[in-house]
């Protein structure tokens, strides 16, 4: 019975510590970007799984078009050229997903 209940809260404990790693650092930023939000802190550095493709992928669903000469820099982010409204414009995409014209 006594290993039961340890048993128990353990698997409680484990469950909340889950919950607790999807909240978001400071409140106002999403973990993962949407269409909708992004982190006001973006381009975030760090690892990337993103591949090329998916990266000029996710660029041109944000509304870029003519995504050119990306490139994976050693922060994380990829780099490249697009442009928007008839405009060049160099562009980024972080490991979040956040798009970023500069």
């Amino acid at each position: 019975m006594k290993k039961l209940l340890i048993a128990t809260a353990a698997i409680a404990f484990s469950a909340t510590s889950l919950f607790a790693q999807e909240t978001k650092p400071d409140g106002d930023n999403p973990v993962v970007a949407t269409p909708s939000e992004q982190n006001a802190s973006a381009p975030v550095e760090g690892a990337n799984s993103f591949t090329e493709d998916q990266a000029k992928e996710r660029i041109t669903e944000a509304g870029y078009a003519g995504v050119t000469e990306l490139k994976l820099d050693d922060k994380g982010v990829w780099q490249g050229k697009a442009t928007k409204d008839g405009k060049a414009i160099v562009v980024s995409l972080d490991y979040q997903g956040n798009v970023v014209a500069k």
